[in-house]
């Protein structure tokens, strides 16, 4: 089901002779790291580390790169001081009492898995009820409003087609986003059949409308099987079912990744954060994950490798993301997020790169504005997002509709007038930020179906003084040659990481 949980515990006695560990992991045992084990390059980082022990200098080194944020646990015995307190404090370290660590060991070591996973439910997979006597009127690929009466009674109203696995052992999160009447209340209903039947029923999960006010969980502790999950509904008035989430759940430690983060709105749309410390000197990096169906960040190895202070965000509204836009309080969100992790390290603007690839180039200079960065690192950048929807008619059909669900999300239509407030929406507010201490750096393609005049646009708007722009135009549609755009693009990460602050990142 998962890739083992690899865990490496540091200390004078192998926890293997002392306690019962779980299944599904891979268990290293060293009383202290020799002079080959450190020099060895080291393929990747551990799922959680103990120690047991203070550490050396030498140490440290690896274990800076060994350890993730979040994931490392020092016994209560052990004074956190010297090298020992460095590390706990750049990554996040927790305390563990001794008396804790059976337990921790066999019933919180896995929520530690590796790899994390998200998705919603498709859209197309979503049926209505065929007895509602209602109006019904899909709105694209974002939602469906059902109006009408919906009986006295709580009665099916929509399923989703397409059963999904929930394996022995497994935590699943779900999610719904909703709007509704004051006059409807639903519920939500989860049934796991037994693998193989499509009949015979294991389990059931049932959660009333409160208990959706947040995420709900499938903790399941029988055997593997996969569920079908219905929306029921009474009263009258209006019910728009906008989506339905399912994610791998950790249960309380992290969101996606151990120590991501979660926020939203009142009405019901997600940002998801993760920081990690680094080294906790400048610059912190920003990145803003692109387009992508599964759920969770984007780049997290990558930023990781350079060994700064590092933010990723991530959305998951529409098919894809939304472009990070939304109502003042969604905005608010990731520009206090954005802020949060500023404050922390004690950095200014001019400490901080914003950096994405297509939809998330948006975030970054959307952002950007209210930051005003050292730089922003794109690559294939989209501005003008009212044009990308309206070139979905003519340049490339059904190639990318989301733009279209983007544009009516917040505008209501999908005419003329819509295009150009979203356009605006954008240009205003870049048109109203000084940009005399930043640098853009962008990588574009040159036949771009989805924002063509993305480059020159940036550049027609770039009226601040001192600003600096430089770009590679690469020969290609927007999604030709990703590769090459990627490339440049953390080629120039480490450009700016050298040449602006005297850092050394191997390639």
């Amino acid at each position: 089901m998962f890739a083992k949980i690899r865990i490496l515990q540091l200390g004078s006695e192998d926890w293997r002779l002392k306690y019962q560990l779980p299944d599904n992991v891979d268990f290293s045992f060293e009383e202290k790291l020799n002079d080959e084990q450190l020099n060895k390059e080291l393929k990747k980082p551990y799922d959680l580390v103990f120690l047991d022990k203070r550490i050396s200098k030498k140490e440290l080194s690896y274990l800076q790169k060994a350890t993730k944020a979040y994931t490392l646990f020092v016994t209560d015995h052990v004074n956190v001081n010297g090298e020992t307190k460095q590390l706990f404090d750049l990554k996040k370290g927790q305390r563990i009492a001794e008396s804790e660590i059976q337990e921790f060991l066999l019933y919180e070591v896995r929520n530690y898995f590796p790899e994390p996973y998200g998705e919603k439910f498709q859209f197309s997979n979503l049926a209505i009820a065929q007895d509602f006597s209602g109006s019904i009127r899909w709105d694209g690929n974002y939602s469906v409003v059902l109006q009408g009466e919906f009986g006295e009674e709580l009665t099916q109203i929509a399923f989703w087609r397409n059963n999904i696995p929930v394996f022995q052992g497994q935590a699943i999160e779900l999610w719904l986003e909703y709007k509704k009447d004051p006059g409807v209340e639903i519920a939500l209903s989860v049934t796991q059949f037994v693998s193989g039947s499509l009949s015979e029923i294991q389990q059931t999960w049932d959660f009333s409308e409160k208990e959706l006010d947040d995420i709900v969980l499938l903790d399941n502790q029988m055997a593997q099987g996969v569920i079908f999950v219905s929306l029921q509904a009474k009263g009258e008035g209006t019910l728009e079912i906008i989506a339905l989430h399912d994610r791998y759940s950790r249960r309380g430690h992290g969101c996606f990744l151990p120590g991501g983060e979660r926020y939203v709105t009142q009405n019901r749309e997600e940002v998801f954060a993760y920081f990690e410390p680094g080294d906790r000197k400048p610059p912190l990096n920003v990145y803003f994950s692109g387009y992508k169906t599964r759920e969770g960040f984007e780049g997290y190895r990558a930023m990781r490798n350079l060994g700064c202070p590092f933010l990723l965000i991530s959305e998951a509204r529409l098919e894809g993301g939304g472009f990070y836009m939304g109502s003042e309080e969604y905005e608010k969100l990731i520009k206090d997020v954005l802020r949060k992790y500023m404050d922390e390290l004690g950095f200014s603007g001019d400490q901080v790169i914003l950096s994405g690839l297509s939809m998330g180039t948006y975030g970054a200079l959307y952002y950007g504005c209210d930051i005003m960065p050292h730089a922003m690192i794109l690559g294939k950048p989209l501005a003008s997002i009212g044009d990308v929807a309206a070139n979905e008619k003519l340049f490339r059909p059904g190639v990318f509709p989301t733009s279209l669900d983007v544009l009516h999300m917040l505008y209501g239509d999908t005419d003329h007038v819509a295009v150009k407030a979203l356009n605006d929406r954008f240009w205003d507010k870049f048109d109203g930020a000084d940009w005399s201490r930043s640098k853009f750096i962008v990588a574009y393609m040159i036949e771009d179906d989805y924002d063509a005049t993305a480059y020159e646009t940036l550049i027609s708007h770039l009226w601040s003084g001192g600003v600096q722009l430089y770009g590679k135009g690469i020969h290609g549609r927007h999604n030709d040659d990703t590769g090459a755009i990627v490339s440049w693009f953390f080629s120039q990460y480490r450009k700016v990481l050298h040449e602006d602050f005297s850092r050394k990142v191997k390639n």
